[in-house]
C-alpha cells in the first residue's frame, strides 16, 4: 500500500476518519496501520507500535468507527451516538494518563503516560483528539467534500473551500469542468457549422 493514499493534515481524529473514504477501507492490515502511523508520529503523544497486531486494529478501527457516527451526525445537526460519546470515555479510562514528576537535577519536571499495552495506549490517544476536536467550536466548521463520489472530512481554513484536498478532488473537480465547457462548445460549433451547410 502506498503512504500517498492517506490524506492527511486535519486534526487526527478527521485523518482516522478519512481512512475509510467511500467504499474503501485503508487500514484492513496491521501493515497498513503502521504505514499510516508513521506519517502521523509527530501528532501522537508517543511513538506508535512499530508492528501495530491485530487487536491494534481492532481498537484504532473501532475509535474511527465511533467517531465517523459522531461526525456523521453533526453533519445532518443531529444528536451524536450516546454509545459513541462513551465509547471516547471507555478507550481513554482503559489507558489512564497519569502526571508523573521527574527530578532533573535542578528542577522538577511532570510528564504525562498512559498505562496499558501499546495498542490501548493508542485507541485512547486517539480517543483523546476526538474529544478534543468535537468539544472544540472549530467542529462547526466541519465540513464533507463536495465532490460527487468523496466522503472525505475537513476543517476548512477558508469559508469557501469546498473540497477535501485542492490535489485530490480539487483540480479532478475542475479538469472534468473544462472538459465539459470545451466539449459543450465544441458541439455548439459543429452544430452551428452544420446548420449552415446548404
Amino acid at each position: 500500500m502506498s503512504e500517498a493514499a492517506f490524506l492527511i493534515g486535519e486534526p487526527l481524529a478527521l485523518d482516522l476518519v478519512n481512512t475509510h473514504p467511500a467504499d474503501t477501507d485503508l487500514l484492513t492490515t496491521p501493515d497498513q496501520l503502521a504505514d499510516w502511523l508513521r506519517q502521523e508520529t509527530e501528532r501522537l503523544p508517543e511513538p506508535p507500535p512499530e508492528h501495530p497486531s491485530a487487536e491494534d486494529l481492532r481498537q484504532v478501527r473501532q475509535i474511527r468507527e465511533h467517531i465517523a457516527a459522531v461526525c456523521e451526525a453533526l453533519l445532518h445537526d443531529r444528536r451524536p451516538p450516546a454509545a459513541a460519546l462513551r465509547a471516547f470515555d471507555n478507550a481513554q479510562s482503559a489507558a489512564p494518563a497519569i502526571r508523573q514528576l521527574h527530578w532533573d537535577g535542578t528542577t522538577l519536571t511532570a510528564t504525562v503516560h498512559r498505562t496499558g499495552s501499546a495498542g490501548t495506549r493508542l485507541a485512547a490517544a486517539l480517543a483523546e483528539s476526538a474529544v478534543e476536536l468535537l468539544g472544540s467550536p472549530a467542529i462547526a466548521r466541519l465540513k464533507q467534500c463536495e465532490a460527487e463520489d468523496c466522503v472525505l472530512l475537513f476543517l476548512p481554513a477558508h469559508p469557501r473551500r469546498r473540497w477535501c484536498s485542492p490535489q485530490r478532488c480539487g483540480n479532478r473537480i475542475r479538469v472534468a469542468r473544462y472538459y465539459d465547457r470545451h466539449s459543450t462548445a465544441k458541439h455548439t460549433k459543429d452544430d452551428e457549422s452544420h446548420q449552415r451547410l446548404p
